[in-house]
């Protein structure tokens, strides 16, 4: 049984990954263990061996081609990195976050400017 560390398997299986093709160890086009080698080398079900090689193919470090596997590959500016439907869902509402925090700020601002107004006019 694999040691609980805290952080879902198949991100360690993931940057384990990555580490392994920006150190050389795999270059890119190197064929990556398939679903099948992935769940017996790290003790995983078949859902977190695919979540692993998706989480790679989205940050850009794998490219899978049906029925021939999944490759390595570095992220490069060239080449679109596909991000889930659930990143850009919390990306947006970030950026949704940010901008009701600037307007909090204004008005933040404006009131302090009121309430110095109201203290030099006494």
């Amino acid at each position: 049984m694999a040691e609980f560390t805290g952080r879902a398997r198949y991100l360690e299986i993931a940057d384990d990954f990555k580490r392994r093709i920006r150190d050389g160890q795999l270059a890119p086009g190197d064929k990556l263990p398939s679903e099948a080698e992935l769940m017996t080398d790290h003790g995983v079900s078949r859902t977190v061996a695919r979540q692993a090689i998706s989480r790679l193919r989205e940050d850009g470090y794998v490219i899978s081609h049906q029925g021939k596997g999944s490759f390595a590959t570095l992220p490069g500016e060239n080449r679109p990195v596909k991000r889930s439907p659930e990143f850009e869902q919390i990306t947006e509402y970030l950026a949704e976050m940010r901008r009701d925090v600037r307007r909090l700020a204004e008005r933040m601002d404006q009131l302090e400017d009121l309430v110095r107004q109201q203290s030099q006019a006494e």
